[in-house]
C-alpha cells in the first residue's frame, strides 16, 4: 500500500526521475542547510533520504536570506549518463521584487559530489531542464514581472508573467529566442514547469493557484516545443480546491513518471491541515504525494477518476510503520535527519565528539545570518522530543535548550539561560507569528536549576505542546499549554509568507559575541 504522503514533514515540490527500477525524488529545502533533499525507493512505497546535494559554499550560501527563501522548486532528471539538478536559491520574496538565482549541478551518482554550479539566469523561480529526444536542452522558468497589474503583464497573473522556454547547452548557456509558451488558466499563479515527451506531443504540466487550498496541477499539450499549447479537457489534472473536507488539501506542483512496469505515476505537493476554532493549520507544511494516472484520449488522468488523489493506493510493498528516533551524539557526522540554517559554514555553529553535538552560540534565534539551530523535520501529529543539555551560561546574553522552530516569528523554545539573582534557571522564549515583537509572551517566573546536565522534553498533540524538564527524578511540567498551531504554514503572518514546515531540535545563542557553548549529548522524537 502507498501511503499519502510517502515523504511526510516539510517536503514541498517534489520533481521524480527514473533511472532503470530507481526512483528518486527531489523536494525544496528553503533556509535549510544543506540544499535540497533527494529521497530513493524502489515501490514507491517505503523512500530513504540518499543526498543533500548542495552542501558547500561554492554551490550555496543563504546567509542573510529571508525565512522561506533560499532552495525553491528544483527540478531533478537523468540524461547523458549522469543526473541534473536545476534550482533557484531566493535572495528576496516579499513586496514587488523577488531576487531568484537560477544554477545547474550534475553528478553522476546522485549521492556523489556535485559539481560547482553553472549559473542560468535571474528571470524568475520554478526552473526546469527538458532533454529532448534530438540531444537538444531546453531550460523553463517562470518571468516574475515586479510591475504587477496594468503594465503589460500577463492579465490573469499579474506578477506572473508566463512560462520563458529557450534553448541551453553547458557549453553556450541560454541561447535562441525565448518564448513564453504558457499563459496558464483563470486559476492564475502559474508556475513550476515541468516538459516531457510522449507520442509526438510536447506535455507541459505547471502548478497554479498558489501553494494554498486554491493549488492544482494544469496540463497542456503541442505538437511543438514552442508551442501554442491547449489546455487538458478538464483543466486541472489534480485539485483539492473544491473539496475541503478531504484529508488531503493544498494539492500542486508536482511531475509525472512513467514506472518501470508499465504504470504511471504524478507526484504533488499536499498538506494535511488541522481544523481548529481558528482556522486550518498545516504544521508538518507541505508534504510529498504521489497518484497513479492513465493515459486516455492523448491526455493524463487520475486512475480512479476525478481530481483527488488518495491517501492509499494499492501497490506490491507495505510502508514501514512510524518509529522512534533516538540519537546518542559522538564523533562522526551529524545524523541525516537534521539540518541547520543557511549558513555553508557549519565548524562555526557546530561541532560533534567525545562530548556529544556542540552547538556554538552565535546570533539570536532571529537571526537571518548564523544561528546555532540543529533540528529535523516534523513527522508527525502526535509526538514527543527529547535532549539532554550540558550548559554553563554566565548571563542572560547566553542561551541553549530545546525548541519547536517554523522560522523566526514563529517559535516555542525552552532554555536554559543565568538569571540575575537566581543563577542557571529555565524559562520559555515564545514568538507565536508577531515578529518583531519578540518577547516571553508566555512569561513564567525562571525555574533555578542546579548545576549539571538537564534533560529537557517536548509534547506535541495536534495543536497543542507542553515542555517538560528534569534534573535526576521525575518529569515536571514547566510553564502553560502553549499553542502549536503556530508552528505551520499559516500560523502567524499565514500561508502566503511562509512556505516550510515545523522543526524540533536544539538550539543555542550568545549575544555578547562570546561564542558560549553548549553540550547536548543526546535527542529522541518518538511519535504517537
Amino acid at each position: 500500500m502507498i501511503r499519502n504522503p510517502i515523504l511526510p514533514g516539510f517536503n514541498p515540490d517534489p520533481s521524480i526521475c527514473r533511472v532503470g527500477e530507481d526512483y528518486y525524488i527531489a523536494t525544496s529545502t528553503f533556509e535549510w542547510y544543506p540544499g535540497v533533499q533527494i529521497h530513493h525507493s524502489r515501490d514507491l512505497v517505503n523512500w530513504r533520504l540518499v543526498s543533500r546535494p548542495l552542501n558547500r559554499a561554492a554551490q550555496l550560501d543563504m546567509r542573510g536570506n529571508p525565512d522561506s527563501g533560499g532552495i525553491w522548486a528544483p527540478c531533478l532528471s537523468h540524461a547523458d549518463g549522469k543526473f541534473w539538478l536545476v534550482y533557484t536559491d531566493v535572495k528576496r520574496l516579499d513586496g514587488a521584487f523577488k531576487d531568484t538565482h537560477n544554477y545547474i549541478v550534475t553528478c553522476e551518482t546522485v549521492d556523489g559530489e556535485w559539481s560547482d554550479p553553472i549559473y542560468v539566469n535571474s528571470m524568475g523561480f520554478d526552473p526546469s531542464l527538458f532533454h529532448d529526444d534530438d540531444g537538444r536542452k531546453w531550460f523553463l522558468d517562470l518571468r516574475w514581472n515586479h510591475r504587477g497589474k496594468g503594465t503589460g503583464g500577463n492579465p490573469k497573473h499579474a506578477s506572473f508573467d508566463g512560462i520563458i522556454l529557450q534553448e541551453w547547452s553547458p557549453e553556450r548557456g541560454l541561447f535562441g529566442p525565448a518564448t513564453n509558451i504558457f499563459g496558464g488558466t483563470e486559476r492564475g499563479l502559474t508556475e513550476g514547469p515541468h516538459l516531457f515527451k510522449r507520442d509526438g506531443w510536447y506535455y507541459l504540466t505547471v502548478a497554479e493557484g498558489g501553494t494554498g487550498y486554491n493549488h492544482a496541477v494544469t496540463m497542456a499539450r503541442s505538437r511543438r516545443i514552442e508551442g501554442p499549447y491547449e489546455v487538458h479537457p478538464e483543466k486541472h489534472l489534480i485539485t483539492a480546491a473544491h473539496a475541503p473536507e478531504h484529508p488531503i488539501q493544498r494539492t500542486g506542483h508536482g511531475q509525472y513518471v512513467e514506472g518501470h512496469d508499465g504504470r504511471h505515476w504524478h507526484t504533488f505537493l499536499m498538506g494535511r491541515p488541522l481544523s481548529t476554532e481558528n482556522g486550518r493549520f498545516s504544521p508538518m507544511g507541505r508534504e510529498t504525494g504521489i497518484e497513479e494516472v492513465v493515459w486516455r484520449d492523448g491526455w493524463l488522468w487520475l486512475k480512479e477518476g476525478g481530481q483527488l488523489p488518495r491517501a492509499e493506493i494499492s501497490a506490491d510493498a507495505k510502508p514501514a510503520g512510524p518509529a522512534a528516533v533516538e540519537h546518542s551524539f559522538g564523533p562522526g557526522a551529524l545524523p541525516a535527519e537534521f539540518q541547520w540554517l543557511r549558513s555553508p559554514f557549519p565548524e562555526r555553529i557546530f561541532r560533534l565528539s567525545d562530548r556529544g553535538l556542540t552547538l556554538i552560540g552565535r546570533e539570536s534565534l532571529g537571526s537571518w545570518f548564523e544561528q546555532s539551530l540543529v533540528a529535523r523535520r516534523q513527522e508527525h501529529f502526535v509526538y514527543t522530543a527529547e535532549t539532554a543539555l550540558d550548559f554553563a551560561p554566565k548571563h542572560y546574553q547566553q542561551a541553549a535548550g530545546l525548541t519547536t522552530y517554523y522560522n523566526r516569528h514563529k517559535l516555542h523554545a525552552l532554555i536554559l539561560t543565568s538569571e540575575p539573582g537566581i543563577g542557571r534557571a529555565l524559562t520559555i522564549l515564545s514568538c507565536p507569528g508577531d515578529w518583531p515583537n519578540f518577547a516571553l509572551t508566555h512569561p513564567i517566573a525562571p525555574v533555578s536549576v542546579g548545576d549539571g546536565p538537564v534533560e529537557l522534553r517536548v509534547d506535541v498533540d495536534h495543536a497543542a505542546q507542553q515542555f517538560y524538564w528534569r534534573q535526576g527524578g521525575d518529569w515536571q511540567a514547566i510553564g502553560p499549554e502553549l499553542d502549536a498551531a503556530v508552528i505551520s504554514d499559516e500560523g502567524g503572518r499565514g500561508e502566503h509568507a511562509s512556505f516550510t514546515g515545523a522543526f524540533v531540535g536544539m538550539v543555542a545563542f550568545d549575544t555578547s559575541g562570546s561564542a558560549a557553548e553548549a553540550h547536548f549529548t543526546r535527542f529522541a522524537y518518538r511519535p504517537s
